[in-house]
């Protein structure tokens, strides 16, 4: 498959015909960062805008005390990173693949270019950024207010929109989250410890509400839409 078809698949690029797509493939260059790659931390930071062609990344931060907070999880399609003006919240954030990834950067001085010609591709921008700040707001107001029990909740129904789900062969009622998940990144994502956030999956694989194994995690389908207060 070539970097035009690679590009057909990124969401951000629905909307952009086979002659635009053409453009942007010459706008841009792809990069394969290893398992566990930074693609970027505070003290790297530059102004560019990536794409996720293939592979998985995690947004995150670092206290003074050393505590990482996950920001996100982005997988194909997904678009990150700040460019003439335009910001996706990544500034001051490391930005680490979780599996080999491959990462297309885009130029900044054609980029400007594009813009002008192709106003679709500006509004595909605002709506994913509008998406993301909808994410941010959401997640901010779930991990000040909720229990640890509901922001784990939040998080799983989160990732199971963003990353899709598959039904347990075995139990109908419970479906894979398509994302394999550490307590520890668990804990990343819902700001707790690695102990506390153990004994709230028993108590909610208790409660039936999960089911657990190794890095991976089952949803009950009641809970793929519930909303958690």
């Amino acid at each position: 498959m070539d970097k035009i078809q690679y590009l057909s698949q990124f969401n951000l690029l629905h909307a952009l015909s086979e002659e635009d797509l053409i453009v942007m493939d010459e706008l841009t260059s792809i990069t394969t960062y290893p398992k566990k790659t930074f693609i970027q931390t505070p003290e790297s930071f530059r102004e560019k805008l990536y794409f996720v062609k293939k592979g998985k990344v995690r947004l995150y931060r670092i206290n003074p005390e050393g505590k990482q907070f996950t920001l996100d999880l982005l997988s194909e399609g997904n678009v990150f990173g700040e460019l003439n003006g335009i910001s996706l919240g990544t500034r001051n954030v490391f930005i680490e693949t979780i599996v080999e990834s491959d990462i297309c950067m885009i130029d900044q001085k054609r980029f400007e270019n594009f813009l002008v010609e192709h106003p679709r591709f500006m509004l595909n921008m605002l709506k994913v950024l509008s998406e993301r700040l909808a994410h941010m707001s959401s997640l901010a107001q779930n991990l000040a207010l909720g229990r640890l029990h509901d922001k784990i909740m939040h998080v799983f129904q989160k990732l199971s929109r963003q990353f899709g789900v598959q039904r347990d062969q075995l139990d109908g009622d419970y479906y894979k989250i398509d994302i394999p998940l550490s307590h520890q990144e668990i804990a990343h994502l819902v700001g707790a410890s690695r102990e506390a956030v153990t004994l709230a999956l028993q108590e909610l694989a208790e409660a039936k509400a999960i089911k657990t194994d190794f890095r991976t995690i089952y949803i009950h389908c009641e809970q793929l839409n519930m909303e958690h207060q």
